[in-house]
Formats: structure tokens, sequence, C-alpha cells
């Protein structure tokens, strides 16, 4: 009975962490972005303005949260600075360089910081995060496909970028 019970408690316990590992990869969006480490729960409200495309109230959140060593807290300042009606271009590259400083396998970081390298016409750059995302992922993973996608569709309106909309 004992053998029985150790197993189902070593079963349960894979299965949560196959859980973890999987929504960690499945994740595409900061708003969907499992918290890296135990300071990332502070940004859950901030993901949930995102995610409602708040992003005013966002920025008002990762401010209060100031998390300056947290690479999903810079990420998400670079996200939101980026996808604001007024585009803060300059700002967004500081918050993603600070990100990749912290962790340079910041999967979406990589993406995020190649769509901006497009966004300000630099495709050479979004090929290079392009390159490193895949070296990351070392096989298919949302990120990579997404920043794939935008690369495409940059190229395939003369290399400029148009929004698609988020």
């Amino acid at each position: 009975m004992q053998a029985i019970h150790r197993t189902l408690t070593l079963a349960a316990t894979a299965a949560l962490l196959a859980l973890g590992a999987a929504l960690a990869q499945a994740s595409d969006s900061p708003a969907e972005a499992p918290p890296a480490r135990a300071s990332a729960d502070r940004l859950v409200q901030a993901r949930t303005l995102i995610a409602a495309r708040n992003w005013s109230g966002a920025l008002d959140e990762l401010r209060r949260v100031d998390d300056t060593g947290s690479a999903d807290w810079n990420n998400l300042m670079g996200f939101t600075l980026r996808k604001g009606r007024s585009p803060d271009l300059a700002g967004s590259e500081k918050y993603y360089d600070a990100a990749l400083r912290i962790d340079p396998h910041h999967r979406n970081t990589l993406e995020y910081s190649g769509e901006l390298s497009l966004m300000k016409g630099d495709l050479p750059r979004a090929q290079a995060r392009l390159a490193t995302l895949q070296a990351v992922c070392g096989g298919p993973c949302e990120q990579a496909t997404q920043l794939r996608a935008a690369i495409a569709d940059y190229q395939a309106h003369g290399n400029k970028y148009v929004s698609p909309g988020w």
C-alpha cells in the first residue's frame, strides 16, 4: 500500500512539473507568460491590463511594481511602450536590452525586440534575433514562428512595417 501511495505521489509531482513546463513553452503573449520567479507574481495585474490593451494602466502598474532586476518586468515595459497609442521605440528598446542583459534567452523579449527592429526598419537585426531565438528554442516554438511571420510580412510589404493591429 505504501508503494502505491509513493508511486501516485511521484506521478502527481511529475504531472505538475510537466504542466508547468508545457505552460512555459506554450506562452506566446506577455499576458499569458508564466512567472519566471517568485517576484513575477507581482506582474499579474500588469499582464491583465496588457491583455486588455490598457497600455496606460499597464504602464502605471509596471511603474508601481518597479522590478528592474526582472527580465519579465523589463520585457513587459518594452512591450507596453511599443504597443501604446504613441509608441516609444527608444524606451522600448532600452527595456528589451535590459531584459536580455538579465536573461539572454528570454524568448518573448527576443521575439518582441525583433518586431521592434522591424518597426525601426532594421531587418538584419530582426533576422539576428530570429536566429538567436531558433537556437534558444532548439526546435519549433511559438515566439520563433511569430517573429518569422512578422519578418515575412515585413518583406512582403516592400521592407515596410505594417502593424498587425495588436
